[in-house]
């Protein structure tokens, strides 16, 4: 099934967004912002984003890189916290995204921390490390919401992840994957201003 995707990204990763427009066996409208809107005013920008990219996207591709994180800064990553909550955002005018994160290479050992005995459960847990010093709180906390059990499940969350190079062995298995999480349950717990 063909998606409208929107891709989010910092300046730094612009060579892995391009990489994925030029994939012949992705099945995506293409809804992302290749050149600059020419204002320095941020609410039009966004504006114009909203209006013009994002308002009938169904995914939001979101690039993960060594500039995506929450610790940079509101100043620094304004573009890309704006995007996720527009994303993120369902009302009159704008449905919700599904939202996938693409974990890019150099990110792998940050995100990915191996496997531990729980504590709780006695259970082997894989550990990923998803939080303020890798990603925006926006992917985070939709990523890990508050929970009293010792794990997450894939239905405990909303945001889907992946690493990049399983991403472009079936780019459509994920982009499913993420635009199928807009109508399960868990879609009722996103907060897209969470704090």
């Amino acid at each position: 099934m063909v998606h409208k995707c929107y891709i989010s990204f910092k300046t730094e990763d612009v060579g892995y967004k391009e990489e994925i427009q030029n994939m012949s066996d992705i099945d995506i409208i293409d809804k992302s912002l290749n050149d600059p809107i020419g204002s320095d005013d941020v609410d039009y920008i966004m504006r114009k984003i909203r209006e013009d990219y994002l308002a009938d996207s169904t995914v939001t591709l979101f690039l993960i890189g060594n500039f995506s994180d929450e610790n940079r800064g509101e100043y620094e990553q304004k573009f890309i916290k704006k995007e996720m909550q527009a994303s993120l955002y369902n009302g009159e005018n704008n449905t919700r995204n599904g939202i996938l994160g693409i974990v890019l290479p150099m990110m792998y050992d940050d995100i990915y921390k191996g496997e531990e005995i729980c504590s709780v459960c006695g259970k082997k847990h894989r550990i990923v490390k998803i939080n303020d010093s890798t990603v925006i709180k926006e992917f985070s906390y939709n990523y890990h919401f508050p929970t009293t059990k010792c794990s997450w499940s894939f239905d405990d969350k909303y945001c889907v992840l992946v690493k990049w190079d399983d991403f472009i062995n079936t780019p459509n298995v994920y982009i499913d994957m993420a635009f199928d999480k807009r109508d399960e349950p868990i879609a009722d717990k996103i907060k897209v201003y969470p704090k």
